[in-house]
């Protein structure tokens, strides 16, 4: 990587500071050439880990007021020579600065090249780098604390211990094979049995864990289903603290989906309040009560709606229904009114059932409870290690098959050079998830999803 690169690295909007990173054996030298001292030093002088205060100087032209920070590989975040150049954080100034740094000798970085470089150099491994992408797009507490134990090693450590594990038992069994003659002590069916036991129960957790995490990292679709004013447009407004629903007594006020995403308890929710469940005469309506219907359908959450002052109807009753089959929650509405409404025929039906007053807010920490324990997350461990997406998962899934069929080898007598075989398949997949054998082709994929400057 003899290229030298820089980027923004900070949002593409007005803020207090921008910052353009430059990174690669240039680097400093670049930075140089756009930022001049307050006390008349160069930055090639600077040791890193330290900070100068002065301007930057494009085309001759004191620009802005800028700090420039240095870091000397192989002690930075990239493992090369760092320069970030922290200016006032208008975009135009932003941009001027980064096109005067290129104009110096940069080369833009493409996305996620600055982790990517980190990754190449051995600063993290591949979950690692993965963890940044994930960090930055957490939405909620849980799954911004386990993308954060992920880029602290968390899964690395599992998955290297694992590895060990294996790797050991295939040396003592290549070198037992290969130097028969030799006063190698063979390791016996019992021993590599219970080895190859404990790195399958290690690896079949995380893959248990595997749905849970994506659960809570991800967030979860669901559709706020019910019949017409019932009130689910006044629940999407409880959940999302806003005026993001139109809230009127007429029936068929929402016509078309409406989304948004929320944290309820330790969830992220990205919700969609649907056209009230009825047959309509109204085109325009029709159309969004169809798109009710498939929302409902391919939801991984639904919050079924009832009015607790009034007696079920037949769409209700057809709500009932239609949720058999889903991972719902009954959530029964204006319990500020008079109820009438029997819900003994709803809680049969429904594993969790709620009360709730949309209007006055009350029953949101019930609700939350409620799905934290549905969608089975409710003791969830955000310092657990946790496979972070599918690449991972399936790794960690041929790595775990490798093992039970060399289990299963070993069981059926079959020879320890055969065994071993499987086991280097398995350690190989171990590998290939924490990038040590990932090949050219996954690892730019991975980076592709990244943003610039990061």
């Amino acid at each position: 990587m003899e290229k030298t690169v820089a980027a923004i690295s900070t949002g593409s909007a007005p803020g207090g500071i921008g910052v353009i990173r430059i990174s690669g054996p240039k680097a400093i030298d670049i930075a140089d050439s756009v930022f001049y001292a307050y006390d008349g030093s160069s930055l090639k002088d600077l040791k890193g880990y330290r900070a100068k205060y002065g301007n930057i100087v494009i085309e001759g032209e004191k620009t802005d007021n800028a700090v420039a920070l240095i870091f000397r590989a192989p002690k930075s975040y990239t493992g090369e020579d760092v320069a970030e150049l922290s200016v006032h954080g208008g975009m135009l100034l932003v941009r001027k600065t980064l096109k005067a740094v290129l104009d110096a000798g940069a080369s833009p970085a493409g996305a996620g090249e600055f982790t990517k470089r980190a990754f190449l150099n051995g600063k993290i491994d591949l979950t690692q780098a993965e963890s940044v992408a994930e960090l930055i797009s957490a939405e909620g507490e849980q799954s911004l604390k386990a993308s954060f134990n992920a880029l602290q090693g968390a899964l690395s450590a599992k998955i290297g211990g694992v590895l060990e594990k294996l790797l050991d038992a295939s040396a003592v069994m290549a070198a037992w094979v290969d130097y028969p003659d030799e006063e190698i002590p063979e390791i016996t069916d019992g021993e590599l049995k219970q080895t190859l036991e404990a790195c399958g129960a290690e690896l079949k957790a995380l893959l248990d864990g595997y749905e849970n995490g994506q659960t809570v990292t991800k967030g979860v679709s669901t559709a706020i289903a019910g019949r017409p004013n019932v009130g689910k447009s006044s629940l999407m407004n409880m959940l999302t603290k806003t005026e993001k629903s139109i809230v009127t007594h007429i029936e068929g006020t929402t016509r078309d989906i409406v989304e948004e995403t929320v944290v309820l308890g330790g969830l992220v929710l990205h919700l969609r309040d649907t056209a009230g469940l009825r047959s309509s005469d109204d085109l325009v309506e029709s159309i969004g009560i169809e798109k009710a219907y498939k929302a409902l359908d391919t939801a991984q959450l639904v919050l079924a709606v009832f009015d607790s002052s009034q007696e079920l109807g037949e769409y209700d009753r057809d709500l009932i229904e239609r949720c058999k089959t889903k991972r719902a929650i009954a959530v029964i509405n204006k319990t500020d009114l008079e109820n009438v409404l029997d819900t003994k025929e709803i809680e049969a039906a429904f594993p969790e059932t709620v009360y709730i007053s949309a209007v006055n807010g009350s029953g949101y920490d019930e609700l939350a409870a409620a799905a934290e324990r549905l969608l089975g997350v409710a003791d969830f461990d955000s310092s657990a290690p946790l496979l972070a997406n599918a690449r991972q998962r399936q790794n960690c899934q041929n790595a775990y098959d490798c093992t039970v069929e060399a289990l299963g080898a070993l069981e059926a007598g079959v020879t320890f050079d055969a065994v071993n075989v499987m086991i280097d398949s398995a350690a190989d997949e171990l590998l290939s998830l924490t990038g040590k054998k990932a090949n050219a082709e996954v690892v730019n994929q991975i980076f592709s999803k990244f943003c610039v400057g990061k």
